[in-house]
């Protein structure tokens, strides 16, 4: 339903333009930025083949009856639906995170081997792997992809990667910070990375986070460090560029045939 490798990127950026997208040879197109589920229409209309998904609707702005009765309107067997809790930082937050989601998952009528959700702790994988039909991390190193597996077993694992086509180091963690200075401050993010090592002066933007984070270097060292993620475990990698090449990318992963 996927493929190996899709695109991570704004509806606004891609906007009737998710066909070139498709004609590269990528197999999904993830909307992201906690999308209203009334975009997947247009990005159905405008391609034929790839896997349109959402990475995320986000459960404090989108009631799940709502999304359930877009989901059956779309009626598309190319649609995968993935919630999650977004940034609860910045959400009148009434619940706790995992109970919200927990509620969501009660109220949301879609079939559960068309929906993923946003999971980075091991409470929250587990709750994917029971209750649907995966999961769709963001900004995690490879080490979690190693982990997630486990806990997932056989169920989809599809993490978002962020890259920087870029040989030179120093110009390509500018990029990713300018990026990811959003995320050094939301504590769900800066607890995930310290489970995995990094200290509470890394998170806050070290070249060591950066490094284990945003896939850097030429199409082909980004295209290695992509396979790095399927090699520990993930069925699907959706690609997040900041600074495009998603052509030389796709010729770096053999996907344009």
């Amino acid at each position: 339903m996927l493929g190996t490798f899709g695109v991570w990127g704004s509806h606004q950026e891609w906007a009737g333009r998710i066909g070139e997208i498709e004609a590269l040879g990528y197999g999904a197109f993830w909307i992201g930025g906690s999308p209203d589920i009334s975009l997947v229409e247009d990005a159905l209309n405008t391609t034929e083949s790839i896997t349109i998904a959402t990475g995320i609707v986000n459960v404090w702005q989108s009631e799940p009856e709502a999304v359930a009765a877009e989901f059956h309107r779309l009626a598309s067997d190319r649609f995968l639906l993935g919630v999650g809790v977004g940034h609860p930082q910045l959400d009148q937050a009434y619940e706790k995170p995992y109970d919200k989601l927990v509620s969501y998952l009660d109220r949301l009528d879609v079939p559960a081997d068309r929906l993923v959700l946003a999971a980075l702790g091991p409470k929250v994988l587990k709750l994917a792997a029971d209750r649907t039909a995966g999961a769709h991390p963001y900004l995690v190193p490879v080490e979690h992809t190693a982990e997630a597996r486990k806990v997932l077993g056989d169920k989809l694992l599809a993490p978002e990667v962020t890259v920087v086509v870029e040989e030179d180091a120093e110009v390509a963690r500018a990029i990713a910070r300018e990026k990811l200075s959003f995320y050094f401050s939301l504590t769900n993010y800066t607890n995930n990375w310290q489970r995995y090592g990094f200290t509470a002066e890394d998170v806050k933007g070290s070249d060591r986070l950066v490094d284990a984070l945003v896939a850097h270097g030429s199409a082909d060292q980004v295209a290695a460090k992509l396979r790095a993620h399927v090699d520990a475990g993930a069925d699907h990698v959706a690609v997040q560029s900041l600074n495009g090449h998603h052509a030389e990318l796709a010729d770096a992963l053999g996907l344009r045939r």
